[in-house]
């Protein structure tokens, strides 16, 4: 295991810094996973127009999910939210970042 994944491991594992979610791919099966929420502001340029939007954007550990997919659930604190938008991999191929929608 390499450095990177064994700090990884650890941020996971902290309370403070992720969380218990639920994943359940389209058609699959529920499956207990660690996420690290984000729930930043968001700023898109328009033509000369300036957009704030809020986004919900969650790490998850590639170790746990192997292939998220745009329509897979994942549930939070009693909140459900639906996988919008193609997932993408960090540089080290060890967390994917989901944005997400509420369900």
């Amino acid at each position: 295991m390499t450095a990177a994944a064994m700090a990884l491991d650890a941020l996971f594992a902290d309370d403070n810094v992720a969380r218990d979610a639920v994943y359940t791919p389209e058609g699959g099966a529920p499956v207990l996973v660690r996420a690290v929420t984000r729930r930043a502001d968001e700023t898109t340029g328009f033509g000369d127009a300036r957009i704030l939007s809020e986004t919900t954007r969650l790490d998850l550990r590639l170790a746990e999910i192997a292939n998220p997919r745009p329509g897979d659930r994942i549930e939070i604190d009693g909140e459900a939210f639906l996988i919008q938008g193609e997932p993408v991999r960090d540089r080290e191929r060890l967390v994917w970042t989901v944005d997400l929608r509420p369900a």
